[in-house]
Order: C-alpha cells, then structure tokens, then sequence
C-alpha cells in the first residue's frame, strides 16, 4: 500500500469544495490538503461554529476523502513581511484590518496559532505555511548588507514564531514551513539558519517541495537528507530551467506561464525533477505521510494535469525493501553448509 495521494486545493479555491471534491474523486485521489481560504476551510468558522470542522469531514467521507494537513501559507506570509499592498489581496479583512502594517504582523500571528487551533479541532496534525521575510530584499547584498542585518531577520523570526510555536505545541499540531523563495528559509542554508533560530523546537519543520529547490540548483534530494527528522509533509510540484542564454534564473520580472522565462512550474513528471529519487530519500528518512500534488503548470489544462499527476504520483511511489535483494544467494549459501 503506497502512501495517500491528496490534492492541495489552494489553486482550486474558485471552486466551492464540494464541487471540487467531486472532480477530486474522479481524479483518483486519496484526500485533500485543504487551503484556508475559499470556503475549503474558514479558520475564524472552525473555532467558531461547534459543528464547522464536523461537516468538513462529512463533506469529504460523501466522497471518501480524507485530510492529513490544513494549509495557512497566505496568512503566514504577512507574519514575518515588510507589509505593503500585496498583502490585502492574500489576507482575510478581518487580518487586514486598517492596513498598518504593524497590525497586520500581529493580527497574522494570532491568526496562524488559531490556525493550529482549527486544525486541532478538524483532528489533523499538520498545518503547512509560509513565514514571510522581513529580510528577503536583502538577497543581493548590494548596497553591502552587514551580517546584522541578516541576523536581525532570523532574530525576528525567534520573536515573532516562538510564541505562535507555544500555541501549536499546545495543540499537538506542527508547523511545516514551505520552503520557497520570499520566506525567511528558501534554500537548505536558510532552511538550517532557520531551525537554529528557533532552537531546533520539535514544532517546526519542513513541507518539503522540490519544485522551488531545483530552479536555484539547490539537490531536493539533498535538502530530504539534511533535515530527515523535519519533513513533516511533502508537495509533489516540478519545475523546469529553461535558460537558452537570453532567459534569466531570475525570470526578468516575466509572470508565471511567459514563455521568456528562465523557469517555470510544470505538472508532475513533466519538468526536471527526479522524483524517484526523492522517493527513495524520503523512504530512508522513514516518511510515511501524504504526497500532496500542488498542481501548477501554465502550459496545460488544470483538469488533464490533475488526473494525470495523481496517476504519475502512484505510479512512482513504491514502498522500501525490506528484504535484500541478494539475501536468497546466502541463504543457498546456508543451505549448503547444513
């Protein structure tokens, strides 16, 4: 038996969750990695209605559906970001508030411990998210950045997640910070400044997607074996580089999908990530929990890419041996000695 396939419905929140949950269904998933925003799963409801988080479940048994993780990555971007008008669009009003951006730090914070709350409530262990960076502009170090500034970056990380960590242990649920770019760790370097940070607190960790690893040259694989204590939940996303001497691994200020771009996300199997690697890694760390396909892929049908990913993803996964594969030449061996 592999591991649950699910589907991370945060690109998918046009749709209202039951109709998704259908097509997901049809798809041949397992379950979904639900997104805080649609109607998918309303954080201020959870807590605040008692039957919320009972119907959520009973809407996705209608279609034997199950959920291992919740998703608050756009609220958890405001956290630690210099907050500017981006930041309207991806946040509830009620976290927005006013716009100052001091408020929308703080009315963040207390969102994502309430996030770890619900997810307690809808009984899941995982909340996956982002942490945002006050510190992501400094990524080119001119003018000359000092180190004070950097460590300043991770010093409010400590600050500001120490006590939304203290709520998550509370409610027995952790949090797996998504890897990615704009966040205070983007790569494995800042992946491990992070934990240092923080005190290497058994709360956070990793939802580990190789699709943001590759693109900066960074071995996903690699990034499984530093930290195989802190995959706490995996997105299966791919990339591709695409560079032909005019394209930039800075992508030119080119949205998603421009062909002039020096990168993009492709649908599973479709780009350069070798994710019977990453199989095999995540099977010697001993990681049991879902494959979560983040379907993006600007060149293809959302609907084809989807069907397709869940059945590319089954097909790679495989379980461990657990049996040598030479064992039956030494047990011939001791045959013959008897």
């Amino acid at each position: 038996m592999g591991r649950p396939v699910t589907m991370f419905t945060g690109q998918w929140a046009d749709l209202p969750l039951e109709t998704l949950a259908q097509k997901v269904q049809g798809f041949g998933y397992d379950g979904m990695e639900l997104a805080c925003w649609g109607d998918h799963f309303e954080i201020d409801k959870a807590l605040a209605e008692d039957d919320y988080c009972e119907k959520k479940r009973a809407l996705l048994e209608k279609y034997n559906l199950q959920v291992f993780a919740i998703s608050a990555h756009l609220v958890g971007q405001a956290v630690l970001d210099n907050i500017d008008a981006r930041h309207k669009a991806i946040v509830p009003p009620y976290v927005w508030g006013d716009g100052d951006p001091a408020g929308v730090n703080q009315r963040a914070a207390e969102e994502l411990k309430n996030a770890a709350r619900a997810a307690q409530k809808l009984g899941v262990g995982i909340v996956n998210g982002f942490t945002g960076s006050s510190i992501w502009h400094l990524l080119y170090s001119f003018p000359p950045v000092p180190p004070s500034m950097i460590d300043d970056g991770f010093k409010l990380l400590a600050e500001r997640f120490n006590p939304i960590l203290d709520v998550f242990g509370e409610c027995g649920v952790k949090f797996a910070l998504e890897v990615h770019p704009t966040e205070i760790a983007f790569d494995l370097y800042s992946a491990q400044q992070a934990l240092e940070a923080l005190g290497h607190r058994e709360e956070f960790g990793f939802n580990f997607d190789p699709s943001h690893l590759i693109w900066q040259g960074v071995d996903p694989v690699d990034f499984i074996r530093a930290f195989p204590d802190r995959i706490y939940h995996v997105h299966v996303k791919d990339a591709k580089v695409t560079l032909d001497g005019r394209t930039g691994i800075l992508a030119s200020h080119l949205n998603f999908g421009d062909p002039r771009r020096g990168w993009d996300f492709r649908s599973p199997g479709h780009g350069g990530v070798d994710f019977g690697e990453i199989i095999r890694a995540l099977n010697v760390c001993g990681y049991q929990g879902p494959l979560s396909v983040e379907w993006e892929d600007s060149g293809m049908d959302r609907e084809h890419g989807a069907k397709e990913a869940c059945e590319f993803v089954h097909k790679v996964d495989f379980a461990p041996s657990r049996l040598a594969f030479d064992a039956a030449f030494d047990k011939q061996e001791q045959t013959k000695k008897a």
